[in-house]
Order: structure tokens, then C-alpha cells, then sequence
């Protein structure tokens, strides 16, 4: 895929993670711009006036370039192995489409709204949950009797880590979640450099660097207690894309060079060093309305019903009335998997001996609210991203009572 593209794409999600979040981290979300971004980019395709110079900034790149940068992306995603990608549209039986537009547009559903939001509605729904494999079970798109079209994406990624973590019930001693039965994940690394620490104008932020098996790894994000959610974010996603340095374990200094992060020399049995890393099994999910940000996507002007706004698209005047992402991840002992479905409503207008070495040691513990980023190895593409406000409870079996 496009630099270009990728950076485009980059930008939008650290654009939204700055905006969407409160400062007291106390609420959970995950969110996706890579499933978001293409729909924009087909949409500034087919747009005129005012509202192609929007979509085109918020895309931050030419609208005339859009439709062919949105159709490229989409195919170099089909080829990330664990990623499932999927486009769809709907429209009125009666709604001309310009085949400049149409003929243009990626593979994908088709099909003809009948007026009817509620059986409209049961075979959106259906799409959305066969292509999430049954994730997202809705569409998040509000239908009524003068929707005359809905453009909508999906995107679901699994993946398996190369080394997975061991788990148990632990409590963490301190920050918001001291004291509660929570599920648990440990494991050890040799690589004292899957952990780094960055440095943006929120503080400092230490990054941990989970290998997926297919390309896509996720990154676990820590900022400093009171720093705001968005500032963490957004220094994660610059350090991830390798826009803002990183320093790695080996080349920091003893001591707590980072939130959550220890490093030291300790007396040990082995002379290789040791990353101890200790976090929390979490599940996510998020419904977002993208007109409560509507200039952050560049649709304040294309909601304007009363008068149209895409007539690249059809030559009857057409304004956008939903704009919505419903997402999810699940962070667990084996893997990780995240889905989102974004849709566009357009209607009308572990014996011990004597230690014999001195080696490096480092420790950092994801015990309080973190965000996280799934980021595509080769191209740096922020698929997903998100923030823990909660780890899953630990729930014990019947038979452990």
C-alpha cells in the first residue's frame, strides 16, 4: 500500500483518538479510521462544492485522487493474512447512480433498499454479522422510509501470538483496579527491546510490542497516571509509526524510566537478559456516532440536507443523514481479534542454585488503564485502536467453589 495512503490513514486515527476520548480515561473504546478512511475517500470521490474541499482535508489527500487511493487500499488490506475485509452498498430502486461513480467502486455486496427500515434493517444487520463472523451483529446505520442509499465497510482481524502469555487470577495492589479479581497474563522474553519508551508533550509513554503470527502486531500503550487519554494515545500511535523515537529496554537507564516499567542489573542464573511483562485479558466494545465529530471527517457540510452535495454520485441531490462505526476487540492468552462495521445513511438533500551472572533485567506491568494499537508489521497501518478502562473480571467455574 501507498506511504502516502498509509500516512493519510495514520493521521485520521490519531486525529480521532485525540478527540474522542475523556480525560479520565474512565470509559473504554476502540475505533478504526482503516475501516473508516476508504468510505470517506469513495464518498470525496463523488462529492462537489463545499464538501469535497471537507473530505478532502479530513482525507489529507486530493479529492480527485480519492477513489483510486480508497480502492487500493481496500485491495492491499484484502492481503494482510488475518484481516477480512469487506465493502458494501444499497440503493434505492429508483436512485441513478452515475456509472463514473459506480463502475468505480470496489468489489463488494450489492443491493436495493426496499422502504421498508425494518426489512431493510434485518438484511444489514445480516451482512454485518456474516462478514465479522458474527462480531458486529448490526449495522450501524439509522434507516428510515427516505434513505435512498448506504455505502458501509467491515473489518475483522484474528490473530494468534507467536508466544502466548500463561494466565491466572491476580489482583492488582495499586491504580484503579487494586484489590479486584481480574484475569491475568504473564510471560517472559529474552528481547529487552519489545518494550520501549517514547517521550511526547503528554510525558512519557511505554510501549510493549505483542508479535502476532500474521503480519499484525499489537501494541500495549502506558502513559503517566494523570496524562490525558488522547495524549497517550496519540504518542503511541507516533511512536508505532515510527514518527516519533522510541528507546528500546537494552539502551535505557536502571531505574523506572517509564510508567509501568522497571530496569535494572540483578544477580541471575542465566547470563541472558530478561523482559518480565505482566498484563490484564481485556474486552472492548464501542458505538460511535461520526457526526457528533463531523468536522474531524470532513461531513459538516454534506449533512446539510437541503441541498445536495455528491453529484459525482447520483443526479439527484443526496446528503448524509448517519454516519457510525460499531467495534470491538478482545485481548486474551492466545490472540487478539478486533471488528468494526462503519456505515453511511445518505438520503435525500517459573531450584534455585548461587547466581553465577550480572545481567540486565526489565519489568513493566499493563495494571492500570492502557491503550492499545494493532499495526500492521511491513506498511506501519494503524488498524485498530483503542483504551482499556476495565480488564475482564475473573469468573470462577462452577467447580471451583
Amino acid at each position: 500500500m501507498r506511504n502516502s495512503t498509509v500516512r493519510a490513514v495514520n493521521q485520521l486515527t490519531a486525529r480521532w483518538a485525540s478527540a474522542a476520548h475523556t480525560p479520565d480515561g474512565n470509559t473504554g473504546t476502540v475505533f478504526t479510521a482503516a475501516g473508516l478512511w476508504p468510505l470517506l475517500a469513495l464518498l470525496a470521490d463523488g462529492s462537489g462544492g463545499p464538501a469535497r474541499a471537507e473530505l478532502a482535508q479530513a482525507l489529507d489527500i486530493p479529492a480527485e485522487a480519492a477513489g483510486q487511493a480508497a480502492r487500493e487500499l481496500l485491495a492491499a488490506l484484502a492481503g494482510v493474512r488475518g484481516l477480512r475485509t469487506a465493502t458494501g452498498l444499497w440503493t434505492d430502486a429508483g436512485l441513478p447512480l452515475q456509472e463514473n461513480w459506480s463502475a468505480k467502486l470496489p468489489a463488494g455486496a450489492r443491493g436495493t433498499l426496499t422502504g421498508d427500515p425494518d426489512a431493510d434493517a434485518k438484511a444489514l444487520d445480516a451482512w454485518a454479522s456474516e462478514r465479522t463472523n458474527g462480531l458486529i451483529e448490526r449495522m450501524p446505520v439509522v434507516l428510515d422510509e427516505d434513505t435512498l442509499l448506504v455505502l458501509a465497510s467491515a473489518l475483522t482481524l484474528r490473530l494468534r501470538w507467536i508466544q502466548p502469555f500463561a494466565e491466572w487470577v491476580g489482583e492488582p495492589h495499586t491504580g484503579p483496579w487494586a484489590g479486584r479479581s481480574v484475569r491475568m497474563l504473564h510471560r517472559n522474553t529474552s528481547l529487552l527491546d519489545r518494550v520501549r519508551v517514547a517521550h511526547g508533550p503528554t510525558g512519557a509513554v511505554t510501549l510493549l510490542e505483542v508479535v502476532g503470527a500474521a503480519g499484525v502486531d499489537v501494541h500495549l500503550v502506558l502513559g503517566e497516571p494523570e496524562a490525558p487519554v488522547g495524549g497517550t494515545l496519540t504518542t503511541g500511535i507516533a511512536a508505532v509509526t515510527r514518527a516519533l523515537p522510541a528507546t528500546g529496554a537494552s539502551l535505557l537507564p536502571d531505574g523506572r524510566p517509564g510508567p509501568g516499567l522497571a530496569v535494572g542489573t540483578v544477580a541471575a542464573y542465566s547470563p541472558e537478559p530478561r523482559l518480565d511483562i505482566e498484563t490484564v485479558a481485556f474486552a472492548v466494545r464501542s458505538e460511535h456516532d461520526l457526526l457528533d465529530h463531523a468536522g474531524l471527517f470532513g461531513l459538516e457540510t454534506s449533512t446539510d440536507t437541503d441541498r445536495g452535495h455528491f453529484p459525482g454520485v447520483s443526479s439527484r441531490p443526496l446528503a448524509i443523514t448517519s454516519a457510525r462505526q460499531s467495534a470491538m476487540a478482545r485481548f486474551e492468552a492466545t490472540g487478539f481479534e478486533a471488528a468494526a462495521v462503519t456505515a453511511f445513511g445518505i438520503a435525500a438533500g517459573c531450584a534455585p542454585t548461587r547466581p553465577r551472572y550480572r545481567t540486565r533485567r526489565a519489568q513493566v506491568h499493563f495494571d492500570r488503564p492502557f491503550g492499545f494499537l494493532a499495526v500492521h508489521r511491513t506498511s506501519r497501518l494503524v488498524l485498530a485502536a483503542g483504551w482499556v478502562a476495565e480488564p475482564d473480571a475473573y469468573e470462577p467455574e462452577p467447580d471451583d467453589f
